[in-house]
């Protein structure tokens, strides 16, 4: 039998604490697979999240993968009629410049029963924002995202993490990195990303007490929930 391998897209959802299961729940049944779902912190302060009516700064992060054709469903559904069950976040779809050949097969051949097969339509890669993402020691994300959000920045999402590897120090000799870590991820205009990026790394570069260490992806496409 001749499988069709589709390409294979990436969607990140934050959305409010308790919405991301659901919303996994909804793209299980549409074939996108592959989640994972963890917990971040919005940087606005109470205060402004409650002017502007967006609930808790607690995060729900969703990350998935899935065949073209499943992911496009589940970006005109989400962004046109199934905001209410994920209200207050993002969704992105990201394309992944590699992935492995079974990985590829696996979601191509997954088709949930409900899902009907169809011609695939390309979304069309406007690639006018990028995720930004700034991993640095704890206790600095409030002050880079006061450098970003002077660079035109609106806000960001923090993910706590650890280093990981054998190879850490002899990498990164002389860098002061701490084993805790935080993750600030920023979704930004490609207008603005190279400003951001230029700021944030002056002052919270690798060679800072911060240890600073960016990056940014294309975003194929971006929407608010």
């Amino acid at each position: 039998m001749d499988i069709r391998v589709e390409k294979v897209r990436m969607l990140v959802a934050i959305t409010e604490r308790g919405n991301g299961k659901n919303l996994t729940r909804r793209m299980e049944t549409m074939g996108v697979g592959c989640l994972m779902r963890c917990y971040g912190q919005g940087t606005a302060s109470s205060e402004m999240m409650d002017i502007l009516g967006l609930g808790s700064s607690e995060k729900d992060i969703v990350i998935a993968m899935g065949k073209e054709s499943a992911v496009e469903d589940v970006v005109h559904e989400y962004s046109d009629s199934f905001r209410s069950t994920a209200r207050g976040g993002i969704m992105m779809v990201l394309s992944p410049t590699a992935v492995g050949n079974l990985t590829a097969t696996v979601l191509s051949m997954h088709n949930p029963s409900n899902v009907e097969s169809r011609e695939v339509k390309p979304m069309k890669n406007e690639h006018q924002h990028s995720l930004i993402l700034i991993t640095v020691n704890q206790g600095y994300t409030d002050q880079i995202m006061q450098t970003a959000k002077k660079a035109g920045a609106t806000g960001g999402t923090v993910v706590r993490a650890r280093l990981a590897g054998n190879d850490t120090d002899s990498i990164f000799q002389g860098m002061d990195l701490q084993p805790e870590r935080e993750i600030l991820a920023i979704l930004a205009p490609d207008s603005i990303r190279d400003q951001v990026m230029e700021d944030v790394n002056r002052e919270f570069g690798l060679r800072s007490e911060a240890g600073g260490i960016l990056c940014a992806l294309p975003v194929d496409k971006a929407f608010k929930l």
